[in-house]
């Protein structure tokens, strides 16, 4: 189970996110600012990936964005209609909602990483296992660890080049260093 955003930090994104983005319905952005005016809503409403696998869901898009520009989700019903899920969400505050946002490089976005929360609804053969997890973390610090080394061998090459004996000791100690911690 994830920890609880606080409606503070949903607050604090959703601002962040309507100053920066344009969106593709004009409908979301009263939706948004609905959310922000109403505390209790704001606390049921969790922003996640693939919101299409949650009971009741919303999918909003940015204007330069190539996904769909709206769509909610409740059960097995699917609308593209924006009023329609804006009456939902006033009719049943306490339901949880969960939105999933589509702009340009949001899965890097320090900002939405801070409100962003695992689907809990996502078919297990989906999921990422923490096998996988653990393989994936591995490979990108060997990978990480095979490019310092690298340029630190460039560096001490480059050393040796230009005869500067000082910067070549300096640098082949860290290799050796380096190369140390790796066995």
């Amino acid at each position: 189970m994830t920890a609880m955003i606080p409606v503070a930090a949903k607050k604090d994104f959703v601002r962040w996110f309507l100053k920066r983005y344009k969106l593709k319905r004009r409908e979301c952005v009263w939706i948004l600012n609905y959310l922000l005016s109403h505390e209790q809503l704001l606390e049921n409403v969790h922003f996640t990936d693939e919101a299409h696998y949650c009971p009741r869901a919303m999918v909003i898009s940015t204007m330069n964005s190539e996904s769909i520009p709206f769509r909610f989700y409740k059960g097995n019903l699917m609308t593209a209609d924006a009023e329609k899920s804006f009456h939902d969400l006033r009719l049943h505050p306490d339901e949880k909602m969960y939105i999933q946002l589509n702009f340009p490089n949001s899965h890097t976005c320090p900002q939405y990483a801070s409100v962003r929360e695992e689907n809990p609804f996502m078919p297990v053969e989906l999921q990422v296992s923490a096998r996988d997890r653990k393989i994936a973390e591995q490979l990108l610090e060997e990978s990480a660890a095979s490019m310092s080394l690298e340029m630190l061998m460039k560096r001490v090459d480059e050393a040796l080049d230009s005869n500067d004996r000082e910067r070549f000791l300096v640098l082949s100690a860290m290799l050796n260093d380096m190369k140390i911690a790796k066995d």
